[in-house]
């Protein structure tokens, strides 16, 4: 695993220009950036190789069928957490699992088929698991932002032209075939593999896996998705907000944190907070002014509370490469995927 602080400027730009367009060509990143083809391709290579980068296609969370999402808060018995946030990875209907402070241990976002009985999920599944206790669960009814331009903060370059923001869309399981879903399951360990070498994997022609890997990310069925450390970019604080608001003022406070870049995601849920937002910071200077100015100067939040993500165990249902040492120090186990 490549040390964080011993990324430079350079490699923390290729990052940024990966996390907006993780099939972006090395030389638009290059004459982004203002360097050369050959530099961008070596480091990036590295970093891909290192674990700090992971570029993956990700298939829309309905593909398979109608779910409902949860965003669960979970308290551990103490000296449990990295162990029971292990197990949690490996849950295949959970996509996003933080070791956190606070009240609360663990933050997972679960999404559970409404074929599936949530009272096993929750109940016989997560519960039983040793070092597990109380949890609260709130059902998520909107999004209302997912944000990939969050890493340009700070940053001297805005490679907007090749950008890809996700398209809101409802997939349903007729959507795809067998055959898309091949596409998807190979693309999911690695995202940027030429359409040669998953068209050769599949016995399949090349222009069969473009044309059908256009289709599903011009629909919205699926994206390319690059998921980074927050820390690998110089950032001191990734925090999880879950803000009071009054109900008729929801959406407009949705609406102003929606405009504000270090806002990755914004969520309605069903629960004593209205909305869960999640927010990334440069410094904790600036997170001091988001609290107090930005939040304190919106009309109709009431109250919030937060809490800092220690460790990302998994996101868009990978277990990410930077969190495994941890969990492999204390589980003696493998990582999962």
């Amino acid at each position: 695993m490549h040390p964080m602080n011993e990324l430079d400027s350079l490699d923390r730009k290729i990052l940024a220009a990966l996390h907006m367009n993780g099939r972006a060509s090395w030389t638009d990143i290059a004459q982004a950036i203002g360097t050369s083809t050959t530099t961008v391709a070596r480091r990036a290579q590295q970093l891909i190789q290192d674990g700090v980068v992971v570029v993956a296609a990700v298939p829309h969370v309905e593909h398979r069928g109608p779910v409902d999402v949860f965003l669960v808060r979970l308290a551990c018995s103490p000296g449990t957490q990295l162990r029971v946030a292990d197990r949690l990875s490996r849950f295949p209907e959970v996509r996003f699992v933080a070791v956190v402070t606070g009240s609360h241990d663990i933050v997972f976002e679960l999404v559970a088929p409404k074929s599936r009985d949530l009272f096993s999920i929750l109940v016989d599944e997560v519960q039983r698991i040793p070092g597990a206790m109380r949890s609260q669960a709130d059902l998520v009814l909107h999004t209302y932002k997912i944000s990939y331009d969050w890493s340009l903060q700070g940053l001297d370059f805005a490679p907007e032209a090749f950008a890809v923001e996700p398209i809101a869309h409802s997939c349903g399981p007729h959507h795809l075939d067998d055959v898309d879903r091949d596409i998807l399951d190979v693309m999911r360990d690695d995202g940027r593999a030429s359409f040669q070498s998953v068209a050769k994997h599949l016995g399949v022609s090349e222009s069969t896996v473009r044309r059908r890997f256009e289709v599903m990310t011009e629909r919205g069925c699926a994206t390319i998705s690059t998921f980074i450390p927050a820390s690998a970019l110089g950032y001191e604080a990734e925090v999880l907000f879950w803000l009071s608001v009054e109900p008729a003022r929801l959406e407009a406070v949705a609406g102003v944190l929606t405009g504000h870049r270090g806002v990755r995601h914004i969520s309605a849920t069903l629960g004593q907070s209205s909305l869960l937002i999640e927010v990334i910071m440069p410094t904790t200077a600036e997170l001091h002014e988001f609290t107090s100015r930005t939040l304190a100067g919106i009309p109709g939040i009431q109250s919030w509370t937060a809490s800092v993500q220690l460790l990302t165990v998994k996101r868009g249902f990978l277990p990410v490469p930077w969190a495994q040492a941890h969990l492999a120090a204390v589980t003696g186990q493998k990582p999962a995927g």
